[in-house]
C-alpha cells in the first residue's frame, strides 16, 4: 500500500505496520496520523485514541449514534462498529480524496452504518438534519489542518452548535494538542465548561504539567460524566493517564478566558520532531 495522494495537509500514504501484521498507518508528510488494525478494529494503537475509546466504553450499553468531525483512517468509527453493533455513525471530512484512499486500501466492514459527509467541519455541522438534534451519544472533534486545529472549531459558538446535538447522556470528546503552559487546552476547557456542566481532561501527568508537547483528551457532557469508572480504566492503559475534574480542573483552568469566534486562534504548531497522534 504505497499509493500516495496529495491532500490539503500534504502527501498522504498508507503504510503497513512492520510490527503488527494486518495493521496499517496513515502517514501525512512523514507524520503518522492514524492506525488501523483490519483484523482487530478494537486495537487502538495511539494513546489519545485509546483514551477516547475508554470514554466510548463508559457510555450506556448498546448501539449509539456517533458523529465524528475529522475522518483520518476512520479508526474510531471502526471501533464503534465493532464494539457496539447496530450503531449509526456520521463522519465529516474535508478531504474527499483521503477518504477514497482509506476506503480503497482499508475497506470498512460491510455491515457498518457509517455515512461520510464532505466539507468544512463547522459548515457541514450547520447543515446536518434537524432530526439529529438531541440524539448524538458521542461527538468526536479531531479536526486538523496540517498539524494544528483550525480556530473556527475552537470557539464557544462552535461548541454550542455541537452540544445542541447531544443526547441527555451524550459526550463530546475533543483531541487537543498543546505544549508547555497548556494555554490552548486551558482555553478549550474554559470554553467547554461555559457550554456544558460536566467537563474533564485526560492525559498523562507529564503532559498535564506542561512538560512536553502532546495530546489531551477533553470530555464534556450535559450530565455527570462517569467519573467512578474512569480512574481505573485510564490508569490501566499502557501509558497510564489521569482524569482531571472538579476542584483540580478548576485550578487548571484558573485565569483562562472563554474562546469566542472573535478571539479564537488555532492550536500551537508542534516542533517538527514531534509525532502528533492520529485518528
Amino acid at each position: 500500500m504505497e499509493d500516495a495522494i496529495r491532500i490539503g495537509a500534504g502527501i498522504a500514504v498508507i503504510e503497513p505496520d512492520r510490527h503488527r501484521p494486518g495493521s496499517y498507518t496513515l502517514v501525512v508528510d512523514g507524520t503518522p496520523q492514524s492506525h488501523v488494525d483490519l483484523e482487530d478494529p478494537t486495537h487502538l494503537a495511539f494513546e489519545y485514541v485509546r483514551r477516547i475509546g475508554h470514554a466510548i466504553d463508559l457510555l450506556p450499553s448498546g448501539p449509539i449514534t456517533a458523529l465524528h468531525l475529522g475522518a483520518g483512517a476512520l479508526t474510531l468509527p471502526r471501533y464503534v462498529a465493532a464494539t457496539r453493533p447496530g450503531s449509526r455513525q456520521q463522519v465529516i471530512e474535508l478531504e474527499r480524496d483521503l477518504v477514497d484512499l482509506v476506503r480503497k486500501e482499508l475497506p470498512l466492514p460491510r455491515d457498518a452504518s457509517i455515512r461520510v459527509r464532505y466539507g468544512d467541519a463547522r459548515a457541514v455541522l450547520e447543515r446536518l438534519p434537524a432530526g439529529l438534534a438531541g440524539t448524538v451519544d458521542l461527538a468526536v472533534v479531531d479536526v486538523f489542518s496540517g498539524s494544528t486545529t483550525p480556530a473556527h472549531v475552537t470557539s464557544i459558538e462552535f461548541h454550542r452548535e455541537l452540544a445542541a446535538l447531544l443526547s441527555p447522556t451524550g459526550i463530546i470528546a475533543v483531541n487537543a494538542a498543546d505544549g508547555a503552559g497548556l494555554a490552548f487546552v486551558r482555553g478549550q476547557l474554559a470554553t467547554l465548561q461555559a457550554v456544558l456542566p460536566s467537563v474533564a481532561a485526560v492525559a498523562d501527568t507529564g503532559m498535564l504539567k506542561g512538560r512536553r508537547f502532546g495530546n489531551v483528551v477533553l470530555l464534556a457532557s450535559p450530565t455527570e460524566l462517569p467519573f467512578a469508572g474512569m480512574p481505573r480504566r485510564f490508569a490501566s492503559d499502557p501509558l497510564p493517564s489521569k482524569v482531571v475534574h472538579g476542584a483540580e480542573l478548576t485550578a487548571l483552568i484558573a485565569g483562562a478566558a472563554v474562546v469566542t469566534d472573535d478571539t479564537a486562534t488555532g492550536s500551537p504548531e508542534p516542533n517538527r520532531s514531534v509525532f502528533t497522534s492520529g485518528r
